[in-house]
């Protein structure tokens, strides 16, 4: 018999023949300060979210459903529901329905079993994914989606409880997150094991541990086993339950009222002390992991007979009995014609449009643009004080990390939701000095020092921008994003898209990156490949190649974070931090005197940059590439060459158009890309020139498909001036 259809009739047969019973132990709820009301509602939500579960096996069975990891045994999160706010922001992974469906009785006019049937179904409809997917999620319940996620979710909890703290500080008003808010982040035992969910549970507990408010509760459902892999007994008590920063409340949720006292105590807590609480709920299983997964084949019956005997189902039935709020018969009713309700909605649901275009699928991938306050006005005056010493000098020709730092500055003036956040980006000024003085001028609230883990920072980041904020988190070296990639592929990028634009988590991640390093680096500073981030639909990858570009890139990046809620990632090249010449020594060609707020042209997203008019050649490049052409060029030039310099600024998206503008009537084009060979933006421009300019003559320079060693030999694998002239000059011929 199927799984799903024994445990329907075991829970049938216990109400038919008078065997349900509580534990001997079981709390009375009247103690737990459980009215029966309160508690009827968690019981009636936790019968709709089983027969949900049973529905969707059905609806996948005739083709018309696509989602069945479903709920069985983990129904006491209905009960945390019931403990908090609907203004508390919830994170939940997929075994959260009882959740959901319970925080919608508590705002009048939801339809969430509505909702969640188009979602079944994969509907245009479907209120938070639009059809995309099958998530647990609401924009009125505070509940962005998630999917099939394995505890990614948790770092950016940390993010938005974090914010919580923050905004109060900053006195910051209207936010979505209110004063006194609580955060949940929910998660299986299994998924307490990634080292995503370490990371979450020691930025945690490190940031408690110092006294700073973080108003969060970690509710790990343990129900024993990670699709096939069984958690030893007691492991996860005995990592929690002492760990440093963390307040471990356990509880069973199996039963409805031990579920909603342990639930409620976490949230009391969480909420008076603003500390990071860790709820241990015991759960079961039931069904095996998916509709697929058979448990038989890999546990043995007699356990899976003592866990079917724990269903929550069970329990709650006894308490409703024994209680006198419900009769046997009268729980059998219920959860029938939940059922046949459920069931008749479904055919409906199955009936709704659905998604049918690419353009349609695609709608949601990039925010909807959104009304954002002005940016201050500060006076000449205030931006004078704000500099104090370095106002003298910002008429002065600078190097770009100078800049960068100046324009930093202005930003923060400008727009109080920026926060600045990363390793030793506060009093030391960053690896490059490029935030010098910002903690100094704009303090700790503003200027976050964090610790060394990059999927700590990115999840701040994406937390804070979850609550109105706009960050701009820094990762020291692009070697070091990789460790945290996902948190910009699957949770930040894929937010509007899951959510059909609902929720977003815009912000400008700047990254220092790219080879030609001199006397540092080796590999793990000088990581020459852009393409974790070219692929990742709805980012935009931003790469300046001078001063003068790179703030006003930056400042076009800030406004698609703030006016259009877009994920920026904006690479600074080490290599022309500090590059003050061209051609020689002291010609400072490579300088620029800095532009205030409102000074010079700006540069917006796609706009490519164009130096010299020649029509013998265009090199299309970036970054170090160039700088580098500009040499070559020189050389080009003494040979009668006339050619002229393309930096794309803007590698993702390209804007194709124009880019072929700015190649105008060049003969010949030379690609010349600093990073590697394979999966370089250079295969995508070779397709793009092939396929919109046939007529032009066409060749490429890249990076060996190397990594970069250490030393005097750190550059030998990369373009040069030298190996672009010599391509060129064989274009030519």
């Amino acid at each position: 018999m199927d799984a799903a259809q024994a445990v329907h009739e075991k829970f049938l047969g216990a109400l038919a023949n008078g065997t349900l019973a509580r534990r001997a132990d079981a709390p009375d709820p009247a103690r737990a300060g459980l009215t029966r009301s309160d508690a009827t509602d968690i019981f009636l939500s936790q019968l709709t979210s089983r027969q949900m579960d049973r529905l969707s096996r059905t609806l996948q069975a005739r083709g018309e459903g696509f989602y069945t990891i479903g709920s069985s045994g983990h129904e006491g999160n209905a009960a945390v529901a019931a403990a908090l706010r609907v203004t508390d922001m919830a994170f939940l992974h997929y075994r959260s329905n009882a959740f959901q469906l319970h925080r919608a009785r508590q705002l009048p006019g939801q339809t969430p079993d509505w909702d969640m049937l188009l979602s079944f179904a994969a509907s245009a409809e479907d209120p938070i994914s639009g059809g995309r997917h099958k998530v647990i999620g609401s924009k009125p319940l505070a509940i962005p989606p998630q999917t099939s996620t394995i505890a990614s979710h948790l770092p950016k909890a940390v993010g938005a409880a974090f914010s919580i703290g923050i905004a109060r500080r900053l006195g910051m008003c209207g936010l979505p997150l209110p004063e006194d808010a609580v955060v949940l982040a929910s998660f299986g035992d299994a998924s307490a094991n990634h080292s995503t969910a370490q990371g979450a549970f020691n930025t945690a507990g490190w940031s408690a541990f110092q006294g700073t408010p973080l108003p969060l509760i970690f509710l790990c459902e343990d129900n024993g086993i990670g699709i096939s892999t069984r958690t030893p007994t007691g492991w996860i008590e005995a990592q929690f339950r002492h760990r440093a920063g963390l307040h471990y409340i356990q509880c069973d949720g199996t039963d409805l009222v031990t579920a909603y006292a342990g639930a409620k105590e976490a949230a009391d807590f969480a909420r008076r002390t603003r500390k990071p609480v860790f709820l241990h709920m015991g759960t079961v299983r039931l069904y095996g992991h998916a509709g697929s997964d058979v448990q038989g084949a890999y546990l043995p019956k007699a356990l899976i007979e003592a866990d079917e005997a724990r269903d929550p189902l069970l329990a709650g039935a006894a308490l409703m009995v024994e209680q006198g709020w419900m009769s046997a018969a009268e729980v059998a009713d219920a959860y029938e014609e939940i059922g046949a309700t459920l069931a008749r909605q479904a055919e409906a649901a199955i009936h709704r449009p659905k998604l049918t275009t690419a353009a349609a699928v695609m709608e949601s991938l990039v925010p909807p643009k959104i009304d954002r306050p002005p940016a201050n006005r500060p006076s000449t005056d205030e931006r004078t004080a704000m500099f104090a010493g370095d106002a003298n000098q910002m008429d002065k020709p600078m190097h770009m990390a100078r800049l960068l730092s100046w324009a930093l500055a202005d930003l923060m003036l400008a727009y109080p939701e920026i926060v600045v956040a990363g390793e030793d980006v506060g009093p030391k000024g960053g690896v490059y000095n490029v935030t010098a003085k910002l903690h100094q001028r704009f303090g700790s609230a503003r200027v976050i020092n964090t610790l060394l883990d990059e999927q700590a920072i990115l999840g701040l980041a994406i937390g804070m921008a979850h609550n109105g904020f706009v960050p701009m988190p820094e990762i020291q070296f692009l070697a070091y994003v990789h460790n945290a990639e996902d948190q910009i592929r699957g949770e930040a990028a894929t937010l509007s898209f899951f959510s059909n634009g609902q929720y977003t988590n815009p912000m400008v991640i700047r990254i220092a990156g790219l080879g030609y390093q001199k006397g540092f680096g080796g590999h793990f500073h000088n990581d020459n490949s852009l393409a974790v981030f070219r692929d990742i639909p709805g980012v935009i990858l931003a790469v300046p190649s001078n001063g003068r570009d790179a703030v006003q890139m930056l400042r076009e990046c800030v406004r698609l974070a703030r006016e259009e809620q877009r994920v920026v990632v904006f690479v600074e090249p080490i290599a022309l931090y500090m590059t003050r010449d061209l051609h020689e020594e002291g010609d400072g060609l490579w300088t620029s005197a800095y532009e205030a707020p409102g000074e010079g042209t700006p540069i917006r997203l796609g706009d490519v940059g164009v130096h010299g008019d020649g029509t013998d050649l265009a090199i299309v490049t970036y970054g170090n590439g160039t700088y580098l052409s500009r040499q070559a060029e020189k050389l080009l030039a003494a040979d009668g060459v006339k050619a002229r310099v393309i930096d794309l600024r803007w590698l993702g998206p390209v804007d194709a158009d124009k880019l072929i503008a700015a190649v105008g009537e060049a003969k010949r084009v030379l690609i010349v890309d600093e990073c590697r060979i394979t999966g370089s933006q250079s295969e995508a421009l070779m397709a793009l020139f092939t396929e919109r300019t046939p007529e032009k003559k066409l060749a490429r320079i890249a990076a060996e498909d190397s990594f970069i060693p250490l030393g005097k030999a750190a550059t030998v694998t990369l373009p040069s001036r030298d190996s672009i002239y010599a391509a060129a000059k064989e274009l030519l011929a």
